[in-house]
């Protein structure tokens, strides 16, 4: 049984993923942390990270920007791996996981969703065969309408899949009314949509001559994140210091 530690446990997803683990007879929350304390949770939580004394395998980090120094320093001390899942890091702090990783297992992805994820590899294969017979590739992302950033950074992460399959760059175009001219072969168009709730939808469309395939991912809801986020901290845990992502928990 791995045991495990919820930080952020009182936000959306720390309650969405404490519902999973509850469900999950492969691992077992033991603590949570969260500045808000106002949830009845069952298991101790502590308003800092420093506060926590108990023991556990790895951590779960879906909290915000600000909580990140602290919770790495933690990590690094007591050598803990940790499921990064929190966004919006600047340089600098992108900087210190890096040098986390050195001292401890962290695994930090784009997205956590395993759908995601499998369609990343899908998609490089999918280029490999596709790109040199002439297919046009598009991203389509939706989301939100309470969605601040655009594209997406799932979208952004599913358009390097692709160029990191090939031997030349792709240049990325996010807004095709201000480039007035004939699209090119080596481009990646990428088009945001914003509106009513959608949890997240990705397309990328491969369109040639007289054919068009068409990937596609739909997440209903956050759930799919946290399961995510779940099936990587029972892969991470034990695992020697290093960077991680999913495409090492999602194996062929």
């Amino acid at each position: 049984m791995v045991r495990a530690i919820m930080h952020g446990c009182n936000g959306k997803m720390g309650r969405v993923i404490t519902g999973l683990v509850r469900e999950d007879e492969g691992i077992e929350f033991v603590a949570g942390v969260d500045s808000y304390t106002g949830i009845e949770n069952e298991y101790p939580v502590f308003e800092k990270i420093g506060q926590c004394d108990v023991e556990a395998d790895v951590i779960i980090d879906f909290s915000n920007a600000q909580a990140v120094d602290a919770l790495l320093d933690y990590c690094v001390d007591r050598k803990v791996p940790v499921v990064l899942c929190t966004t919006g890091l600047s340089e600098e702090q992108l900087e210190k996981v890096k040098e986390a990783s050195g001292k401890t297992a962290v695994l930090k992805s784009a997205n956590m969703s395993l759908g995601i994820n499998l369609l990343m590899k899908l998609l490089k294969d999918a280029a490999k065969i596709l790109s040199p017979a002439g297919f046009d590739i598009e991203v389509v992302e939706r989301h939100h309408n309470q969605k601040v950033d655009a594209p997406s950074g799932t979208a952004l992460a599913l358009a390097d899949s692709i160029n990191e399959s090939m031997d030349h760059a792709y240049e990325y175009v996010y807004d095709r009314s201000q480039v007035r001219r004939k699209r090119g072969k080596k481009e990646i168009g990428i088009s945001a949509v914003r509106g009513g709730t959608i949890v997240g939808d990705h397309e990328v469309i491969f369109a040639g001559a007289d054919e068009v395939i068409e990937f596609r991912h739909t997440a209903y809801s956050k759930t799919v994140f946290g399961k995510g986020a779940v099936e990587a901290a029972k892969f991470l845990a034990g695992k020697p210091a290093g960077a991680y992502d999913m495409s090492d928990v999602i194996r062929f």
